[in-house]
């Protein structure tokens, strides 16, 4: 009877042991917002993030996404995760702008031309600069992201100069950078946010747009779009970011499950970029009309787009856009 009685006991203080770990809340829940739809490859590189930290961290740390602007655009989830409303965003560089001039840098056009020329900027000492700077900002920088190179759609003509961006209404990112691009280009530039894009183009409130294929797919811009002109003018840069004080919060050895979880999901983020352009270009090719932009209309735009780095350079710093170019020439 004595040995049922024991057995029993053990069996019951298991059960409860496995119940209590069960029940134990993560020591640190964070919340991961972005704007992105959840098929896109950077939003799959935040579930594949996700799993990397909550597996690496042993459950200590929890992320809870908040996929396709739930919470907001750009801009809204820039200001909460300062106010640590939010805890890891992955904003465009464009829209970080806003609250921190040398992130003006990205967004230059033709700055970077490949995707090794983008690493060599990214992934090295001009990138690490750029996270770097956010600290003022209440913002700790991890790493870069991105969702491949911006590409030109609208509904007036087919683009091959700058010249026929002349009076197009195009829609941008709220970024002064990019603002002034197409005003250089003699567009009409008019910035708004992502999820209002495809009414915008629907009715005609704005007539074209850019993005990388990621979005323009997700989004079904091609639906409401005449023509795509592949001018890979600019790569879209995201900045993998935290609020300050969540980042402080956490012991040395999460911060680092933190970091590599970031770099694994920008890898990630890269090749699903890589491997879903191909399938999307032929997906869209039979609703909008697709071109390659020539060597004499991609020196046209470098050539028109001279002026904008001499608006940027002193808000970029010149020391970090002359190490930039450097960089990105390889």
């Amino acid at each position: 009877m004595t040995m049922h009685k024991f057995k029993l006991s053990a069996a019951t203080a298991i059960a409860v042991c496995f119940g209590a770990i069960g029940a134990m809340a993560a020591d640190f829940d964070f919340t991961f917002a972005h704007v992105l739809t959840e098929n896109t490859p950077n939003a799959r590189a935040a579930a594949v993030f996700k799993e990397e930290v909550e597996k690496n961290s042993e459950g200590r740390i929890q992320i809870n996404i908040r996929p396709a602007a739930q919470l907001g655009g750009d801009v809204e989830i820039i200001e909460q995760t300062q106010m640590g409303l939010v805890h890891i965003a992955i904003p465009p560089t464009g829209n970080l702008a806003n609250f921190n001039e040398k992130m003006y840098l990205m967004d230059l056009p033709f700055l970077v031309t490949d995707n090794e020329s983008m690493k060599r900027v990214l992934d090295g000492e001009v990138g690490r600069e750029l996270l770097d700077s956010l600290e003022p900002n209440n913002l700790k920088g991890i790493a870069m992201w991105g969702a491949g190179f911006r590409h030109m759609t609208n509904n007036v003509r087919p683009i091959e100069s700058p010249d026929d961006l002349k009076g197009i209404k195009m829609r941008t990112l709220q970024a002064p950078t990019i603002l002034s691009t197409y005003r250089a280009y003699g567009a009409n530039p008019t910035a708004m946010a992502y999820t209002e894009v495809y009414n915008g183009l629907q009715q005609g409130v704005v007539e074209g747009q850019e993005n990388p294929f990621a979005n323009i797919y997700s989004m079904k811009f091609h639906e409401v779009q005449k023509n795509m002109t592949l001018t890979a003018h600019t790569y879209h840069t995201y900045a993998a970011i935290m609020n300050k004080q969540a980042w402080d919060s956490l012991p040395d050895d999460l911060k680092k499950v933190v970091e590599d979880a970031m770099v694994v999901g920008r890898d990630a983020a890269r090749q699903y970029t890589l491997e879903d352009e191909a399938k999307i270009l032929e997906e869209i090719k039979g609703s909008i009309d697709v071109r390659e932009l020539s060597p004499e209309g991609r020196e046209a735009f470098i050539e028109r787009s001279k002026p904008i780095y001499d608006e940027f350079r002193p808000k970029v710093t010149p020391e970090l856009l002359d190490k930039a170019i450097a960089a990105a020439k390889g």
